[in-house]
């Protein structure tokens, strides 16, 4: 959220930095099942599981999360990787979304903010190989719209349209909340042409709502997580229905936040992305903070939303860099194979070797 964006001389964890690295990875998992799989070797000192392994029934989901936590978890041996992604035009490529040009066989769309003389602005980017991307446009964030961060992107399959939502503020900063758009066909969206506009309304935090993220999207409906910011002290999550771009209502999402409390997770609880299917079954990639205020302790946790129960991540970079926030995944065909796709925000302050920024990376499965 921008009203947290100063805090750090480089920058924010949601990739609100002057600098930062997204990456995109695959991982097959080995470790066990539920809550206590992976314990983080850099994880806190204190805290529920200290290294020990919770006691619980198998799910039937278990083995195609272990999988996927595995194809997260190796961006060393990913197919492809790249760190602190800028796109030709020099622009870090902050938090990038990415799915599949439906109308252009073989590119990919990314959306992503650029922190630019201390305004967050929401880009528009293409590319054929996830490495190299092709600046479009500029979609928000300039007058007199204010400050824009945190965007996500769905194809709408029913209309052949694009929902798009970000982080939304006034001009000079302030009123944080989430902005919904809609762009007709991919002409529109490529000469940033709008049909439809929303702007939710806060109900569950008197100071921001935001870092959305599209469960499922269309014009009838479209259902939002993101987080809020609880009693103005720390990041919370929640789930939303916008319905034909004229009505918003949303509550809190107490089952997730516990699903990371319970490792231990004391600050915020902020960016997801998901529905994933894996295996038949839906995950999600969760960011939580095991200390407040504390860049470095940034972790990502895998969510199984048939269990309600988070596993943690170990995620090896070549440089061996520790923190990890505002992931995304999606399942893409890439060079005519299946791939997952993950993006993470490298902090500085938990990055190794050159590796702050963000980090894109894939994997054939």
């Amino acid at each position: 959220m921008i009203y947290r964006l100063l805090k750090n001389s480089i920058g924010d964890h949601r990739g609100k930095f002057t600098s930062g690295v997204v990456i995109t990875f695959f991982i097959l998992s080995v470790l066990g099942c539920g809550k206590s799989n992976s314990i983080d070797p850099n994880g806190p000192s204190s805290g529920k599981q200290l290294g020990k392994t919770a006691v619980h029934t198998l799910a039937a989901s278990d083995a195609a999360r272990i999988q996927l936590r595995a194809l997260i978890d190796n961006v060393k041996g990913a197919t492809m990787r790249v760190y602190g992604v800028h796109d030709n035009a020099g622009h870090t490529m902050d938090c990038v979304k990415i799915i599949s040009n439906p109308y252009v066989s073989g590119q990919f769309i990314g959306v992503y903010h650029t922190l630019v003389s201390n305004i967050y602005k929401v880009n528009l980017a293409t590319s054929t190989d996830l490495q190299n991307w092709t600046w479009v446009r500029e979609l928000a964030g300039s007058s007199p719209g204010g400050p824009a961060s945190q965007p996500t992107i769905c194809y709408d399959a029913v209309d052949g349209g694009f929902i798009m939502a970000w982080e939304q503020e006034n001009l000079g900063g302030g009123n944080n909340h989430i902005k919904v758009v809609y762009f007709t066909n991919w002409t529109n969206l490529y000469n940033g042409s709008v049909s439809k506009s929303y702007d939710c309304a806060r109900s569950l935090s008197s100071c921001a709502e935001g870092t959305p993220n599209l469960y499922t999207a269309s014009k009838a409906s479209c259902i939002i997580g993101h987080h809020y910011y609880s009693n103005c002290t720390v990041d919370r999550q929640a789930q939303g229905t916008l319905t034909n771009f004229n009505s918003w209502s949303t509550s809190k999402q107490t089952n997730v936040d516990n699903a990371m409390l319970y490792w231990g997770v004391q600050g915020n609880i902020g960016d997801r992305d998901g529905w994933a299917v894996f295996g038949g079954y839906k995950f999600g990639l969760f960011e939580g903070q095991y200390t407040a205020n504390d860049w470095s302790s940034w972790r990502t946790f895998l969510y199984d939303y048939q269990t309600g129960n988070a596993d943690t991540t170990v995620i090896q970079t070549d440089a061996g860099s520790t923190a990890f926030a505002n992931p995304t995944i999606a399942f893409l065909t890439v060079n005519g194979n299946n791939a997952l796709v993950v993006t993470l925000f490298i902090p500085s302050q938990g990055a190794k070797g050159s590796e702050a920024g963000e980090l894109i990376y894939y994997k054939y499965y």
